[in-house]
């Protein structure tokens, strides 16, 4: 119930991300290397969703790319009923990551050479603008600019720092 959107509760594209991530290391995969949402999954006020997540086969010649789709429907539909598709991607294994050069400005915090950026009242503007942020997604503690990148520093909420193990990147983090 802590993220809304016009005063409808959604799962977070985070939380499709999460998924795409959770099959990747199911079938050997390491990454969601693309993924487009493609529709909202609405959470019912009352009742559960069913969530089916497909991985196709690996696409030949492609080392190890694999289609992805996450679809959902009401858990008390009946037999028959339609499936919604709210995402698609691919999912590979990807090469070492590099290092990030240094002039990526991360090397130290805050950022060297960044300018604050105000955050007072940046929920309440939000929520102003559609955005319902509960208490599980204001995590958003610092943000600098430094030229025409902006850099954050996010803290999860107390009340989940517990189930943050289960995750990649805790949705309501990244989100």
């Amino acid at each position: 119930g802590d993220h809304a959107v016009f005063g409808t509760v959604l799962l977070p594209g985070t939380g499709l991300l999460e998924l795409g991530f959770a099959a990747a290391r199911a079938v050997g995969s390491t990454t969601v290397s693309q993924l487009t949402l493609v529709a909202p999954l609405v959470l019912p006020e009352d009742g559960a969703v069913r969530v089916q997540v497909q991985v196709d086969a690996p696409e030949a010649g492609e080392e190890g790319r694999r289609g992805l789709s996450i679809y959902s429907r009401l858990e008390d539909a009946p037999d028959g009923t339609a499936w919604r598709l709210h995402a698609q991607g691919v999912l590979s294994r990807a090469e070492t990551t590099a290092a990030l050069p240094e002039e990526v400005g991360l090397e130290a915090w805050p950022p060297v050479g960044g300018t604050p950026i105000d955050l007072t009242g940046l929920y309440t503007t939000l929520q102003a603008h559609g955005f319902g942020y509960g208490p599980s997604f204001q995590g958003l503690r610092e943000a600098w600019r430094v030229g025409d990148a902006v850099y954050g520093r996010a803290v999860l909420p107390e009340a989940l720092s517990g189930s943050a193990e289960a995750y990649g990147l805790h949705p309501a983090l990244l989100d």
